[in-house]
């Protein structure tokens, strides 16, 4: 890694990906220099939220690789949301829209009874909808989610104004 490159400079974007219309911003390329995905999961790591959760959340399927890099460093417990038919076991679901489609997500329900408080992690916001659908699943036990941490925010999709919690971002577009 040369030091005059920002972790912007790792991004790669697409044109009409996954469909016509999206910008697609691809974060993959930042896992090909260790040392730049070291100093993200530092960085990542630092916020002051992570220290009140409980436990964290991942988000299918790019969370998961920031989320167990910081759970792993802060030696939290980690769950995961995953998408339909991934999780065995009595789950807790919720559909939500995405700005090209719609979805689903599952949370084990067993393992989410043992924690009260969250941070979210997952790779991208943009509109907010896959955050607000695991917001909402634990809500829905007396859950409460306390902060957001993920590595690109696309701000012209105000995906953060649907939060009463803080969002953190280490890029922004």
């Amino acid at each position: 890694m040369e030091d005059s490159l920002s972790l912007k400079d790792y991004i790669k974007s697409y044109i009409d990906f996954p469909k016509k219309g999206i910008f697609f911003r691809d974060i993959l390329p930042i896992l090909e220099e260790p040392k730049v995905f070291q100093n993200l999961i530092k960085n990542m790591s630092t916020k002051s939220f992570f220290k009140d959760c409980d436990c964290i959340i991942a988000i299918d399927a790019r969370g998961f690789i920031f989320g167990t890099a910081i759970a792993l460093s802060l030696q939290k417990p980690l769950l995961l949301a995953r998408k339909p038919g991934k999780l065995p076991g009595e789950l807790t679901e919720k559909s939500y829209n995405l700005e090209y489609g719609t979805n689903s997500l599952s949370i084990q329900k067993e393992a989410l009874l043992k924690y009260n408080n969250f941070v979210i992690v997952d790779d991208l916001l943009a509109t907010g909808g896959t955050v607000r659908c695991v917001q909402e699943i634990l809500k829905e036990l007396n859950k409460k989610v306390i902060g957001l941490s993920v590595v690109v925010e696309l701000k012209e999709l105000q995906g953060s104004k649907f939060f009463s919690f803080p969002v953190s971002s280490e890029i922004s577009f």
